[in-house]
């Protein structure tokens, strides 16, 4: 599983950095940014709880 954050609709609300810290991080713009593209395996809950989180729908997931 992919995960990326399509940066011209994140408004920077930190939903998913709120609900999984160790995939996202905020750019110093104030934007959410994934810390990596591939998500382990123990975090693919927390990651799909993200996007389905995400106020602008700016977190897509991918298979590999």
């Amino acid at each position: 599983m992919k995960v990326s954050v399509d940066e011209d609709r994140c408004r920077g609300h930190g939903m998913c950095l709120t609900l999984c810290p160790d995939l996202f991080e905020l750019s110093d713009d104030g934007y959410a940014v994934a810390t990596s593209a591939e998500v382990p395996a123990h975090l693919e809950s927390t990651a799909t709880d993200a996007v389905a989180n995400c106020p602008e729908r700016a977190i897509v997931i991918t298979d590999h």
